[in-house]
């Protein structure tokens, strides 16, 4: 599923021989029979795929376009349709291959120019995607120059699904999708110039070690890109749901932006600014044909939904941008 002499190289090229050494073990332990027991199956759904890659292909699109439904005939897009559809649920996108249209449950295109216009121009860098879903927004990223993209993950039907969509690129970017997780990345690697970390603060126990790893991704005077759930309150503010929060088992600390903000100054960051704060709502996380399962409409109070079903206030994102 992973070429690795490509992904080393390709980490050799950017000077990060030491993540390059390492990596093989990595992988290994990552890949291991037992640790998913639908990897098999998701690894045989990939071979099914018929060949017929594309250079026609649109990653600066909202909805990432794969080819032209005129490029292959019906029989073929039925049997692409058919392992695309075994390999839900799809949360982050949006895609188009070949004309069949995947409706993930999140528009993850409005995340992105939410932030787009903020942040130092991709063109040429080398950027690292901290939790980075099925790739979408390492797509986006690609699709805005980015010379090198590494995308981390320890999902294996996230994995499945980026080697669903990449096996159609004829002439494929330089994305990679490594199923490991930010405490595999060598400490103090200090070689991206760009690290994005969306959706992913609040589910770690201890938010300020995530933030110092963040740091120690970057080169000196390299930019975070940080999303995460936020609360109203001054600096000192900080939810800590006492059990689920909308129905997530694993949110432990959800700051106001001031909290943020000062959390990100305390571990060295510079420039430090929340360049949006959006509430989410039904049209941008919902329930699809290619996400059946429950959706943020599910996880609202039916009698005010201002709240979570736990009482919590309802979800708001923020971005924050700051400089390493």
């Amino acid at each position: 599923m992973i070429d690795v002499p490509k992904v080393q190289q390709a980490l050799a090229d950017a000077a990060m021989e030491t993540w390059a050494r390492c990596l093989p073990a990595q992988l290994e332990q990552a890949l291991s029979a037992d640790r998913h027991g639908d990897l098999g199956r998701w690894e045989l759904l990939l071979q099914m795929l018929p060949s017929c890659a594309t250079r026609d292909i649109d990653l600066a699109a909202d909805c990432i376009r794969i080819g032209r439904e005129d490029e292959i005939g019906d029989e073929i897009r039925k049997d692409i349709l058919g392992v695309l559809r075994a390999l839900q649920p799809w949360r982050k996108g949006p895609y188009e291959v070949f004309g069949i249209h995947i409706d993930t449950e999140w528009r993850s295109d409005w995340k992105w120019r939410r932030l787009e216009n903020h942040i130092q121009p991709l063109k040429g860098r080398k950027v690292l995607d901290v939790g980075c879903g099925s790739g979408y927004h390492a797509w986006r990223m690609a699709g805005a120059g980015a010379a090198l993209v590494v995308g981390i993950d320890p999902s294996l039907l996230f994995l499945a699904q980026f080697n669903a969509i990449r096996h159609f690129m004829a002439a494929p970017p330089n994305v990679h999708f490594l199923p490991l997780g930010i405490e595999s990345v060598p400490e103090n690697l200090a070689a991206f110039d760009t690290v994005f970390s969306m959706g992913i603060l609040y589910h770690r126990r201890s938010p300020m070690d995530h933030l110092f790893d963040l740091k120690g991704c970057l080169r000196p005077g390299g930019e975070l890109v940080l999303e995460t759930l936020v609360v109203e309150g001054d600096e000192n503010s900080v939810l800590v749901p006492r059990g689920r929060y909308a129905k997530m088992r694993n949110v432990w600390f959800i700051p106001s932006t001031l909290a943020l903000e000062n959390w990100l100054r305390r571990c060295g960051f510079a420039n430090v600014r929340t360049v949006d704060v959006t509430a989410t709502n039904t049209e941008e996380q919902r329930r699809t044909d290619w996400m059946a399962f429950e959706s943020l409409a599910d996880f609202l109070d039916p009698k005010d939904p201002r709240l979570t079903v736990e009482g919590y206030p309802a979800p708001v994102r923020a971005v924050v941008v700051a400089s390493a």
